[in-house]
Parts: structure tokens; sequence; C-alpha cells
């Protein structure tokens, strides 16, 4: 009785080691980071960072690539990634624009089609324009804006109504302007935009402090306005807010990384194990203190929460704008 009794015992321990063997899981392909947008662009540059930490620090043992398909505000991206439903070797780059896409009705893809697996980081907007351009400053914008919403050409990557265009539209709605009477020309990639601008094309851009960041320390650009609640620091300082300039506009976007639609539990928990140990590296934090990013690290579930608060406070936004129903 005794020897059948430990057999049994023996039975159960291996089947239930077999059974978190199972449950556990890792790539064993590469690993594919999909960005929305051209090289060169912010997402692209987060991308990158990413790739290089994940294969510095062995996080993740197969290899890695980065993947850009722009195009559609994300519309191509999204589909791409779902095209491997259930394979976390696939994972994207998201931002507020897969849910300001969906609000206005340009992808039928949203959160809740994927699998949310991080927020990684905050980033405010900020508004340039050339170094030698007439423009002193927001306030300057704001009033040739309000006597003709179409005096000044505005870029913006990658789609109307996401972070990057709010980071301007925030403080126009703010000042009686009518959004949908800016002119507004879309690019594929915030460098792109300013490129555009750098040749004299289009007169302002809004995007990201990351994006800005070397063009400021260059000489190329001016900031006018940073959509943030107070200055921020470096070589950014000198940049006012709107808030200074009377505008109440305060707008970040954040960067996250998304899976496709159907990823398991396991899957889930190697990428939130994973992407903790991304943030958690002094190279990250080093990455996000030159950038000027929050530390706004959230797991899949947190993630998921967020999205669904977001999506919400942005549709009533856009709503409210008039560009969306």
């Amino acid at each position: 009785m005794k020897s059948v009794m430990m057999m049994a015992g023996c039975a159960c321990v291996a089947f239930t080691a077999g059974l978190v063997q199972a449950q556990v899981w890792k790539p064993d392909k590469n690993v594919e980071i999909i960005v929305n947008t051209a090289p060169g662009s912010g997402q692209d540059t987060t991308a990158r960072t990413i790739q290089k930490i994940l294969q510095d620090r062995k996080l993740v043992e197969s290899s890695t690539s980065v993947v850009n398909k722009p195009g559609g505000g994300g519309v191509l991206s999204y589909g791409y990634l779902n095209q491997h439903p259930r394979d976390a070797h696939f994972v994207a780059i998201s931002s507020s624009s897969l849910l300001t896409n969906h609000i206005m009705g340009r992808a039928q893809i949203t959160y809740t089609d994927l699998t949310p697996l991080a927020v990684l980081f905050g980033e405010y907007i900020s508004v340039a324009v050339r170094a030698d351009s007439p423009i002193k400053n927001g306030r300057e914008v704001i009033e040739r804006l309000k006597k003709d919403p179409a005096a000044l050409s505005i870029g913006v990557a990658t789609s109307i109504g996401n972070a990057n265009h709010q980071g301007a539209a925030v403080a126009m709605k703010v000042s009686s302007i009518d959004i949908k009477k800016l002119r507004t020309v879309v690019f594929q990639s915030g460098s792109a935009a300013v490129t555009a601008m750098l040749g004299g094309h289009i007169d302002v851009v809004p995007g990201s402090v990351g994006l800005m960041l070397p063009y400021v320390q260059s000489g190329q650009v001016r900031l006018i306005a940073i959509a943030s609640p107070q200055r921020l620091t470096g070589a950014l300082a000198n940049a006012p807010t709107w808030r200074e300039q009377g505008a109440n506009a305060v707008v970040s976007n954040w960067r996250g990384l998304i899976g496709p639609r159907g990823m398991n539990d396991a899957q889930i928990a190697y990428w939130d194990n994973t992407l903790r140990a991304l943030t958690e590296s002094e190279e990250w934090k080093k990455d996000l203190e030159k950038n000027n990013w929050s530390n706004d690290y959230m797991k899949s579930t947190e993630t998921r929460k967020y999205m669904e608060a977001d999506y919400a406070q942005l549709k009533s936004f856009l709503v409210d704008i008039d560009l969306a129903k």
C-alpha cells in the first residue's frame, strides 16, 4: 500500500511539474518589433532602443528585428500584426493613435482586437517652427489663427486627431478657433513633417519632445510651446508651455507595446516579466531622462484598463471638436 501511495505521489508531482513547464513560454524564433511609422520617427527610435536593450541585456534570447510598416496612421502595421494571431513573436509599438483612429472611423482595429502588453512611458507634445521663422511664440500662432484659421500650415504625423495633432489642436480649441478650418497636412512620420518644415513647405509642426530634441540641439528648430503642465528641463528649459501663453492645454502621448489577438496567459506573462526588466534597466532610465519622458510603465492587465479609460476620454474630446460622432 505504501509503495502504491509513493508511486501515486511521484506521478502527481511529475504531472504538476509538467503542467508548470507547459505553461512557460519564451520565443524560439526571431521576434519582430513592428513600427507604424517610417525610419527616423519617434516610434522608430523607441523600437530600436527597446531592441538594443533586449539584445544587450539578453532579455530576449532569440534574435530580434525592427520592421517598419508605415501608412494609414497605424492601419497597415496593426493589420500586419493581426495576421499573426496567438503568436507572441510579433509585437508592435503602440500609442494613442491606436484609439483615435478607431474613434474617428479610420480603422476597424483598436486595442480590444489586440493584446495590450504595456504602457512604457509618456511624452509631452511640443510645437516647433524653423529657427529663422518670423513666428515668435505660441501666442502669436493663436492670434493669427483667430483672424484666419487657414493662415498657417500645420504638419502632423501620422493622423488627424492623434496626440501630435492634439498638441496644437487643444490650444486652438480653448482659444475658440475652429479646428476643422485649420490647414493641416498629414505625414507618415514626425521626421518627414519636420523635414518639410525645414524646407519651407509648412509653417508649424507639433510633435513629441523626443522627436524635436535633436533638432533643437542642432539649432534647426525653435519650440514655441510645449503642452506640459510646467516647463521641462535641459535643452528644452527655454521653451514656454501653452499655459504660460494663455492656453490651458496639456497633452501627453503614451507609448507602449501591443501584441496580436489571442495571446495566452503564458505569453503575456513572458512579456510582463521581460518588459518590467527592460524598464528597470539603467539604459532605459537614462533614455527616459535624456528625452524628458515620464516613467509610466504598466503591465498588461493595467494597460488594458488604462486604454479603456483613455478611449472614453479621447472620444469625448474628439466628439467635442466635431472630429468624431
